[in-house]
């Protein structure tokens, strides 16, 4: 089902969609087990996304989006064991986003293009009933041309990352950069490297992570190592420093799926520091994962140049790697 290579390989999957491009015709699907037999499929499915409410909910099962085997249902419908629920998430409706004075680390901005180092704690795009204090609303306010490709919640957004994740993001400003990018993240050409503090001696000073990655069935807001209605996932990784019983990893993205990094990391042995849902209830604590977009490299959608930006380390990662070295 999955491997772990002690030799740096690449593995191409140029079929598959990453996780981390903005799709507008999302298909969301889950298999209820047995300890949510009996619920309620408007509570199921709220309680399985992130940043949705149930009244949102209960307006896509109403306008025929939800089915349960095949069938659409009613929101108060009841579940059984083994049931099949599919979603069709529809395109962002036409809602005022508002542009926010939210301060932005800007690392790099042209006419088509705008490079971020997103903050820890700030959310990438608006959601439904969720629509301020997110990086939109910080774009808009600042940039005021951003591609619409995607729809009035996520004006060009092209990938995201984790709200507790932070580090480089870039966003497209018209709709010829927005295809360009999207084309590099879907065919993996986007070069996407990360730093991680994580549990743990790594036995292996570099290696590649190729497992499936899908939702986990006893936790509808989790992702797993997993055959069943996955997707392939590569993360490639290098240890940079072994300090007591951590270990300092570049990771390096070859697909983008939900999750992947803290879920590889978890799946062998290895989870982030300071991740509240992957991670261990022991040791150094920190608001979010130790997790850091640090390199972001692509092709300019204008000129064709390759260009590379790198982000510093937050403060937070820094103090407990300092820490732990004084130890």
């Amino acid at each position: 089902m999955s491997k772990m290579h002690n030799e740096e390989q690449t593995t191409g999957d140029t079929s598959a969609q990453d996780d981390d491009l903005m799709n507008d015709n999302e298909r969301l699907e889950w298999t209820v087990s047995a300890e949510h037999k009996k619920e309620r499929i408007d509570k199921y499915i709220t309680e399985a996304m992130d940043d949705v409410s149930r009244s949102q909910v209960q307006l896509w099962i109403g306008d025929g989006l939800v089915t349960v085997n095949g069938a659409v249902v009613k929101a108060n419908a009841k579940l059984a064991e083994g049931d099949l629920i599919e979603l069709r998430v529809p395109e962002p409706t036409a809602v005022e986003i508002i542009a926010e004075d939210i301060p932005l680390e800007v690392v790099y901005e042209d006419s088509d293009v705008i490079v971020i180092n997103k903050p820890r704690g700030l959310v990438v795009h608006p959601a439904p009933g969720h629509t301020s204090g997110t990086l939109v609303n910080a774009l808009m306010y600042h940039c005021k041309d951003l591609s619409g490709i995607n729809g009035e919640l996520r004006p060009g957004i092209v990938h995201r990352i984790d709200k507790d994740t932070s580090g480089l993001l870039m966003a497209a400003k018209n709709d010829r950069a927005h295809a360009s990018l999207a084309a590099q993240l879907k065919d993996h050409s986007v070069n996407r490297r990360y730093i991680a503090l994580v549990h743990g001696h790594l036995s292996h000073d570099q290696g590649t992570i190729d497992a499936p990655i899908g939702r986990d069935t006893n936790d509808r807001k989790m992702y797993t190592v997993t055959e069943r209605n996955s997707k392939h996932a590569v993360t490639h990784f290098n240890v940079t420093e072994r300090i007591n019983d951590y270990t300092l990893l570049e990771l390096k993205l070859e697909t983008g799926r939900t999750h992947q990094i803290r879920v590889h990391m978890k799946f062998i042995g290895h989870p982030l520091v300071g991740d509240p849902i992957y991670g261990r209830n022991k040791g150094i604590k920190m608001n979010g994962q130790a997790l850091h977009a640090a390199v972001l490299g692509f092709v300019h959608p204008a000129t064709g140049e390759y260009m590379e930006f790198s982000a510093p380390l937050p403060q937070d990662m820094e103090d407990v790697l300092a820490s732990l070295r004084s130890r």
